[in-house]
């Protein structure tokens, strides 16, 4: 059974991560790399930083030396944690100040059509917006010292640790899953009753599927909030889910690593089928002649790339309603009712995790016998998408997979090759991905 983390031990152990690292001279401003698997410990020690004014990098600790070693490069951290026992380290300093309310964001990576991975950076935040922040998400998300949120996906992504750190400062409490097993999920469930959660549509498939398998009735009464995101989630999931939890309970949202878009109450994507709900308080959304979908946002949440002045600037443009970013998704607004017609071109989104084909595309493309490659991503029943590779070349399919292994995180790894004469292009040499 899962540790729980309740918001008094949480501040205890915070101060003294804040102490800790100003024992190290970790600075305000500073960068800490985490490459390590989540925990309880984790929380504490995200918040510790945050609250220090310390920019903590969560990194999927399933990254290659490859791709870390580029991030740790970008972001020059003051201190890189790659296992628990230096995670837990932190915890042993002497007791620091901490502010009333984090004053960053952690700086999550996200990759993009250039196949670089980005640095998401809202730089340091003062009192004033450090708390707006704060009641943002309490007030949408009603976090409350009464709650219990277990953490069911990997908490180096946003969401996740996002509603972990929102529980915390509210006075609840945390469990974090040491990963998602529809088994031991449910024990959670049953022993310690938890009141909300964040997970994307395959932890639900799973879910169901194991419940059907050994013809279970589980209690769930316990959930007052069960949000999902990360990849449009089929029909039938989502009825299942609403039948499951309650209409009452069920929400999903629809953002990325920069920013949060929207969010839907089950009962307003019954009354509007399709929607990904309406903006979130003080953004608007709106749709350029392209349809790309536009957010402007207050000032807490805006963003800039890490060490990439160009890229900010194509993601950000002046709106009537104030400075707005985009993603790129493709949609439109109706009723003020959001809708998605297309994600990003070449973005692949399994299980959840954004794929984007130009990172495993410049991670093989030095093999030696390899003309020429693109990456795709197919229907997938179980991940919603999986990642494939179709590819020109004497190069044997064993040496792909090899290479892919030592440069990619799992997630990213191509699970087909295809050797294909000439890949499909058009006229201006871009590769014609939906013919793939």
């Amino acid at each position: 059974m899962p540790d729980v983390l309740t918001a008094s031990d949480s501040e205890q152990q915070q101060r003294r991560v804040a102490g800790h690292l100003a024992s190290l001279g970790v600075d305000p401003g500073d960068r800490i790399v985490l490459a390590v698997p989540g925990s309880v410990t984790y929380v504490s020690v995200v918040l510790g930083a945050l609250r220090s004014g310390v920019v903590p990098v969560p990194l999927d600790p399933r990254l290659t030396a490859y791709e870390r070693d580029a991030i740790i490069a970008d972001v020059s951290p003051a201190l890189v944690i790659d296992d628990a026992a230096a995670l837990a380290a932190l915890l042993d300093g002497p007791e620091g100040m901490l502010a009333d309310a984090p004053r960053c964001r952690p700086m999550h990576f996200t990759s993009g059509t250039t196949g670089r991975p980005k640095g998401v950076w809202s730089g340091l935040l003062t009192a004033e917006q450090a708390s707006a922040l704060v009641l943002e998400e309490r007030e949408l998300w009603g976090f409350a010292p009464h709650d219990l949120d277990v953490v069911v996906s990997p908490i180096y992504h946003s969401a996740p640790l996002r509603f972990a750190i929102g529980t915390i400062l509210a006075g609840g409490s945390v469990a974090v899953l040491p990963g998602f097993e529809p088994a031991s999920f449910l024990d959670a469930v049953a022993t310690l009753r938890p009141t909300s959660m964040f997970c994307v549509p395959a932890h639900l498939q799973r879910l169901f599927a194991w419940i059907d398998e050994h013809e279970l009735s589980p209690d769930v009464s316990s959930f007052r909030l069960v949000a999902h995101a990360g990849a449009p989630c089929p029909e039938p999931v989502r009825q299942r889910a609403h039948d499951l939890f309650g209409t009452d309970v069920v929400w999903e949202f629809y953002g990325s690593t920069e920013g949060q878009f929207t969010a839907c109450p089950a009962p307003e994507w019954i009354a509007h089928p399709g929607t990904l709900g309406r903006a979130r308080p003080g953004r608007v959304i709106t749709t350029d002649d392209d349809g790309q979908l536009w957010c402007s946002v207050p000032e807490w949440a805006r963003f800039t790339y890490w060490n990439a002045p160009e890229k900010t600037a194509l993601a950000w443009r002046e709106t009537p309603a104030g400075p707005a970013f985009t993603v790129g998704d493709l949609g439109r607004v109706e009723d003020g009712y959001v809708y998605l017609d297309s994600r990003r071109e070449d973005l692949i989104i399994s299980g959840g995790v954004n794929v984007y084909p130009a990172e495993v595309e410049r991670a093989l493309e030095d093999i030696d016998g390899l003309d020429d490659i693109a990456v795709f991503g197919r229907d997938d029943e179980r991940w919603g998408q999986r990642v494939c590779a179709v590819y020109v070349g004497d190069v044997d399919e064993q040496t792909l997979r090899a290479v892919a292994t030592a440069r990619l995180a799992p997630p990213k790894r191509p699970k087909t090759y295809e050797r294909v004469p000439v890949l499909p292009r058009t006229a201006t040499g871009k590769v014609r991905r939906t013919l793939l």
